[in-house]
Formats: structure tokens, C-alpha cells, sequence
């Protein structure tokens, strides 16, 4: 069975392209292949690890009271409340 074949022709005159393709020139030879598979999978389960994150912050965000609490100790600073907002997108 063959493999696959894959050919990576960055454009140099975009930056994002230009800075992978000095980051991979900079992997050892024959250490590409693998470089290349771990930054994908850590893509992959970077994205997933955002994903359940930002659940895990709106589950959260939903328990907490929409009232001011009446010690303010306990209230949540509304600085926080914008930070986790922008972490979940909501600007």
C-alpha cells in the first residue's frame, strides 16, 4: 500500500507562511514528519481543550447569581465577570 503524500508550498510572502516555514527548516531532518504530526494533534486537542472550557465556564457562568450577592466579599468583581465573558467570546 502506498502512503499518503502530502506537499507543504508556503507562500513566502505571507508572514504566517513565511514563520512556519522557518520554524520547520529549523526541525532536524528526519524529525519533520513527526514535528509536523504532533503540531497537528496538538492543534486538534488545543481546540477541543477550548471547546469544553468554554462549557465548562457557561455552566458555571449560569449558577452564579444574576443578583448582587449582599456581602460584597462574595460578589464576583464585574472585571471578572467581563474577563470570563471575553474568554467565552462574548464581547
Amino acid at each position: 500500500m502506498n502512503r499518503p503524500l502530502f506537499g507543504f508550498r508556503p507562500n513566502l510572502q505571507n508572514e504566517r507562511h513565511r514563520r512556519a516555514w522557518e520554524i520547520l527548516q529549523a526541525v532536524p531532518d528526519g524529525q519533520k514528519n513527526a514535528f509536523l504530526v504532533q503540531a497537528i494533534l496538538e492543534s486538534e486537542e488545543k481546540e477541543t481543550f477550548e471547546t469544553t472550557l468554554r462549557r465548562v465556564l457557561r455552566e458555571e457562568l449560569q449558577a452564579v447569581p444574576s443578583q448582587p450577592v449582599k456581602q460584597p466579599e462574595e460578589a464576583i468583581p464585574q472585571e471578572m465577570m467581563g474577563f470570563l465573558g471575553s474568554l467565552l467570546g462574548e464581547d
